[in-house]
């Protein structure tokens, strides 16, 4: 039987690790890479047909892109590649697009800084004269009304998450448990954070969505551990707070970990499927799946429950002490 408990403090510096490492790459970077949808703008959508532009590995072609726009208009500046299918779909003709984020607030580019972005793009990438081009404007109030409102869902998910563990687990002191598991979930949160800080990938609203869908998958994992913590607190009233931990992780491990595998490889096949196919809003949606899963599943075996019992340990000790 492994000792999880005793290990505990080993197991939650190593996260730490990853956050601290977002944390400065948070500074370095001067905070967030925000998508369009989060800070307002002008959104292009340039139509790439018999272009030069690589649309089978187009991360190069990206980068440059992203390079050349930056430098016209001085703002963040967010790039992507999509298609569509025209016509029927056997029939059908794959269509094959540049999408440009530029962060300019409630006003959207000049036509001039547009005729601009164009004419180098289309100088750089060979895009045809006729190509299809279409631009939109995104609101700053409405990307931060949509900023705040994840925000509200995701706290709002945490305190009815934190009530139904108290209520719930009332024998391993309910309101400890539900402390326990909601600082589980802040470290699911800070892990995706820092990934997306890492390797600047842009925040939007597809990544609240996600980040939603880890909470419920992550606090259901720990409530599996929970649960054999609750029913061999009443089967073996003799163990000690790390020999209960200790037997009911390794107990609910192969089902906490099967389940686990079994959702990272259809994510990560749905993940692999979007990249080959170019679908962007698949994409975007499974790679924070993919990192929520592996941060939630060792959230809810190395930190949840070892915390709980490292706090109820120290709880015992003080009342003890208090007694003497």
């Amino acid at each position: 039987m492994f000792d999880f408990y005793s290990k505990r403090k080993i197991f939650i510096a190593i996260p730490l690790v990853i956050i601290l490492i977002g944390i400065v790459f948070f500074f370095v970077n001067g905070g967030f890479v925000l998508d369009i949808q989060f800070q307002g703008g002008t959104l292009m959508q340039i139509e790439l047909n018999d272009s030069d532009f690589d649309t089978n590995n187009p991360n190069a072609d990206l980068v440059k892109a992203e390079e050349i726009i930056t430098d016209i208009v001085d703002k963040r500046v967010t790039v992507r590649h999509t298609h569509s299918m025209a016509g029927s779909a056997e029939g059908g003709k794959r269509m094959d697009y540049l999408v440009v984020g530029v962060a300019t607030g409630d006003e959207m580019l000049s036509d001039a800084e547009q005729g601009q972005i164009v004419s180098a793009l289309r100088e750089e990438f060979n895009i045809k004269e006729d190509a299809q081009i279409d631009a939109e404007g995104v609101n700053a109030s409405i990307s931060k009304d949509l900023r705040s409102k994840g925000l509200l869902a995701v706290i709002i998910a945490s305190i009815l998450m934190l009530v139904y563990i108290w209520i719930r687990f009332n024998i391993m002191s309910g309101l400890l448990a539900g402390l326990t598991a909601v600082l589980a979930l802040i470290h699911d949160i800070t892990i995706m954070l820092s990934v997306y800080v890492i390797f600047g990938i842009p925040l939007n609203e597809t990544f609240i969505a996600a980040l939603l869908t880890i909470l419920g998958y992550s606090i259901n994992d720990t409530i599996v551990s929970y649960d054999r913590i609750r029913e061999n607190s009443r089967l073996s009233r003799k163990d000690t707070i790390d020999e209960l931990v200790n037997k009911s992780i390794n107990q609910s491990l192969s089902r906490i970990i099967s389940t686990s595998i079994t959702t990272l490889i259809s994510v990560i096949t749905v993940y692999i499927f979007a990249s080959i196919s170019g679908i962007t809003s698949l994409k975007e949606f499974s790679f924070p799946i993919v990192v929520g899963v592996i941060a939630g599943t060792y959230s809810s075996i190395f930190i949840a429950s070892p915390l709980w019992a490292g706090w109820k340990s120290s709880q015992q000790k003080k009342h003890i002490s208090q007694k003497a």
